[in-house]
């Protein structure tokens, strides 16, 4: 794991730098115990700098530990903390979402093909309100759609409210194979749109993180052509990556991601 990250870390790192990292730690490995861990713990070394922001359904604030460097990074990695997540805002800007995101998750025996399908069509209908965006996979069985705003003035209201409009209209369209309702036991068969991520209180699986599977996949940037093409062949192989693939394609690819972080657009009105 060590290895992964400080090998990833000039791609990973633009995406983790100046937010709260959550740390999914797996202490026993991933068979047993998990937690999430907000809160930078109180023995971190004077170099892994910390923000605190407030909270939003009690009092007090939540002191979070930021990776800005590779040892931050790896400091918390030796925490047998598999997954890093975060928010979509940076801790010192925390009430301004710097983009918005679809996650297609399906429930069984809906398949990441199913996502790769849908995503494709949500890529269609945002590029017709003049949204560029952009995929990732779950590092799972799903598919992340980023749509980078990074413009003043927009809020988690607003970014909340059309993510959820456009999930709703997804359902109505297509009832027998999309929800937008939290309900588990209405997932099945169905690729759920989880709107509800857009939110001041959420975080989302870092890009370039492992998930704390059996086997080491990561989530991982794909182009839209890479999803036509896992979803035209059927094939999921096609769009899932290991940690070895990963550096191999970032090597290749560059940053796939990297235009999340710049790119500015304005919700439509």
């Amino acid at each position: 794991m060590i290895d992964y990250y400080s090998r990833v870390a000039p791609a990973m790192l633009p995406h983790l730098r100046g937010r709260g990292v959550t740390l999914k730690r797996y202490p026993r490995g991933t068979d047993e115990s998990v937690f999430f861990e907000k809160e930078c713990p109180p023995f971190h070394p004077p170099w892994v700098k910390t923000q605190s922001v407030p909270r939003r359904l009690r009092e007090g604030d939540i002191n979070y530990c930021l990776a800005q460097d590779v040892a931050s990074l790896v400091w918390m990695i030796n925490l047998d903390a598999i997954e890093l997540h975060v928010p979509l805002a940076l801790t010192k800007d925390w009430s301004r979402p710097r983009e918005m995101v679809f996650d297609l998750d399906p429930g069984e025996p809906a398949t990441l093909i199913d996502c790769c399908r849908f995503g494709l069509r949500f890529r269609d209908v945002l590029a017709g309100l003049g949204l560029q965006s952009f995929a990732k996979t779950s590092g799972g069985k799903g598919l992340h759609v980023y749509v980078p705003l990074n413009t003043p003035g927009i809020t988690f209201d607003d970014t909340k409210t059309f993510a959820r409009a456009v999930a709703t209209i997804f359902e109505r369209e297509n009832p027998n194979h999309i929800t937008a309702t939290m309900t588990r036991n209405l997932r099945r068969g169905k690729v759920f749109v989880d709107w509800s991520q857009n939110d001041q209180t959420k975080t989302t699986v870092c890009v370039y993180s492992l998930r704390a599977k059996g086997k080491p996949t990561v989530s991982t940037p794909v182009t839209w052509k890479e999803v036509e093409s896992a979803a035209k062949s059927g094939d999921a192989d096609r769009i899932t990556f290991v940690a070895d693939d990963v550096l191999s394609r970032v090597k290749k690819l560059g940053d796939l991601f990297a235009p999340v972080r710049k790119l500015k657009q304005k919700l439509p009105q």
